[in-house]
């Protein structure tokens, strides 16, 4: 029998994580701050490799090539941020890649394309003498401007052709680093990052760098044309960032009360943030595609992930498909790396991919009935169910009635969005349930929304453009004769960021919907992810009962366990 080609894909930037391709297609991957549980965990990779390795059930002997990606660094087989699993042995080969070569491939392979455009925008990329150090063949394809600078420059965003199974640079655009200030406003990373942007209003308006996604929920809230000003500009089709726009803003914010207090001032920046953002974005696609036409479009990077930008995109765009990546950002470049080990290292074609973005390990029964076992007590029901329509068929029930269920099922989701195999599911349409579940089982901030998942073939029926999203990574308009009906799941401006579930790959949570539909009459729940404010969603059955306990989730299901308190203090 003919032996299978493992590559290892491997991120050591921030939102680390490891893929393991076996001919060239996804078997397990994982990001490492779901092991480690430090939310955005980066560094070392030897946590999330050991797991795939472990997961697949091989030996690191077994790998044919490791392919690596960070931001600043190649990094070194031995060390990286401690010891890594290489340290001890001559082989793999590993060979290391750019910052956004590893994103453009991230979203290749996992698309549904065999020929498209790729566009990736985030924070910061690889620095252009470090590109060009892995890269040499594409020093002709960049601007003397940008070779001839003195200064360090980093990618800001990069544009690409691929077909017949090869990567094509069209377009790269480079920015200098932004100069460290104590100015509230200061870039985190290059001068002229639409991520970078998105990231100092975020510090502005919360007081730390990570919360951008709440940007995008508290946006709503704001007033529209309160400013009146630019915080980009184009030049020869390249985006800058201006300076004087800072001017405008002096009132960072001192904490979560002082947030509160001034809560209609942050909201209102928050939505001129976002809106130019979506000016930027667009404006920045458009010169792309209307200098490389193609009808197909992937777009991936940090700033891919903001769904309300990208709506707009599919709505203005005129690329006719477009591919929004579903893990955009630095989790991601592993899956790119991977992908690129088999496409470019190894000259081999790309595969056709199902769609499906749950890579992690399934827990078998015997693991969570001895997790159960520990972590049970007599405050708790247990019930075990053989018969899987019993069980969704009781679980649909416990949903209409209003209780809470946490949905712990099958490999975990790769990204940042909780798609039906480590959820926190809901009725969309009882009263108050959207500011329970922010209060008592998040602990999160008021203003923060939650989403729609519904079947595939009924979207249309529910929201106004009806668009096919997958990932969450869109948002549409409820329509108005279901506002009351998905209250808990539609935004104070009347959009939500839906999910629309595929049976092909989610078949289980697929059959909920469609057993709390006959019970309800509403094709949808509120679905989130499964953890609280500030910690990465659960990978294990421990963590999901230990945040079970420790939260006012009324039912916990742990593949066809369910567990039940039978007394909730909150």
């Amino acid at each position: 029998m003919k032996k299978p080609i493992y590559i290892i894909g491997t991120g050591l930037s921030h939102n680390g994580s490891a893929v393991l391709l076996k001919d060239g297609q996804v078997c397990v991957a994982i990001e490492k701050e779901r092991l480690s549980r430090i939310k955005h965990d980066g560094g070392n990779d030897t946590l999330a490799i050991q797991y795939c390795l472990d997961a697949e059930g091989i030996e690191l002997s077994a790998i044919s090539l490791v392919v690596q990606s960070a931001n600043f660094d190649i990094p070194n087989r031995e060390q990286f941020h401690g010891k890594r699993i290489f340290s001890e042995s001559n082989s793999p080969k590993i060979i290391t890649i750019s910052h956004h070569l590893a994103h453009a491939y991230s979203a290749i392979g996992t698309s549904p394309f065999s020929e498209c455009a790729v566009m990736v925008i985030d924070g910061c990329g690889s620095p252009l003498n470090q590109h060009l150090e892995l890269h040499a063949e594409q020093r002709g394809g960049i601007d003397s401007v940008f070779i001839n600078e003195n200064r360090m420059l980093c990618e800001k965003d990069s544009f690409y052709h691929f077909s017949d199974n090869k990567l094509i640079p069209l377009f790269k655009d480079f920015s200098k680093m932004e100069e460290i200030t104590k100015d509230c406003l200061s870039m985190p990373t290059t001068k002229h990052s639409i991520g970078g942007f998105y990231a100092a209003i975020s510090k502005y308006v919360f007081g730390d760098l990570e919360d951008v996604g709440k940007l995008m929920g508290l946006a709503p809230f704001g007033k529209p044309n309160k400013f009146n000003f630019d915080a980009f500009e184009f030049v020869s089709e390249c985006l800058y960032v201006k300076d004087n726009w800072k001017n405008n803003f002096t009132n960072p914010s001192k904490g979560y009360e002082y947030f509160t207090e001034h809560f209609s001032y942050y909201a209102d920046v928050a939505r001129w943030a976002q809106e130019q953002v979506e000016k930027a974005v667009t404006s920045c696609l458009n010169f792309r595609i209307r200098r490389f036409p193609h009808e197909n479009l992937c777009y991936t990077g940090g700033v891919a992930l903001n769904a309300v930008a990208n709506a707009k995109l599919q709505d203005q765009l005129p690329a006719n498909n477009i591919f929004f990546e579903p893990a955009a950002g630095d989790n991601g470049l592993a899956l790119g790396c991977a992908f690129y080990g088999w496409i470019n290292y190894l000259k081999k074609p790309k595969l056709p991919h199902d769609g499906n973005t749950c890579f992690g390990k399934q827990y078998n029964q015997q693991e969570i009935d001895v997790t159960v076992k520990n972590e049970i007590n007599q405050n708790f029901n247990q019930k075990f169910f053989l018969n899987e329509e019993e069980l969704i068929s009781y679980c649909a029930e416990k949903l209409n009635s209003g209780k809470t269920v946490a949905w712990f099922q099958s490999g975990s989701e790769f990204g940042p969005r909780s798609l039906g195999r480590r959820s926190i599911l809901a009725h969309p349409g009882i009263k108050n349930m959207k500011n329970h579940i922010n209060k008592n089982i998040k602990f999160r901030e008021d203003f923060r929304p939650f989403a729609p998942a519904v079947l595939k073939d009924k979207v249309t029926e529910y929201f106004e453009v009806g668009r096919n999203s997958p990932y969450m990574i869109l948002v549409d308009k409820t329509r108005p004769k279901y506002l009351q009906q998905l209250i808990n799941v539609t935004h104070c401006d009347g959009t939500s960021r839906v999910q629309t579930v595929e049976e092909q790959w989610n078949p289980r949570f697929a059959k909920l919907i469609t057993e709390f539909h006959k019970h309800s009459g509403i094709a949808v729940l509120l679905n989130t992810s499964f953890n609280k404010k500030g910690m990465p969603i659960v990978e294990t059955p421990l963590q999901a009962i230990q945040l079970f306990k420790e939260t006012a989730l009324d039912i916990l299901v742990l593949e066809n366990t369910v567990i039940e308190k039978k007394t909730n203090i909150f």
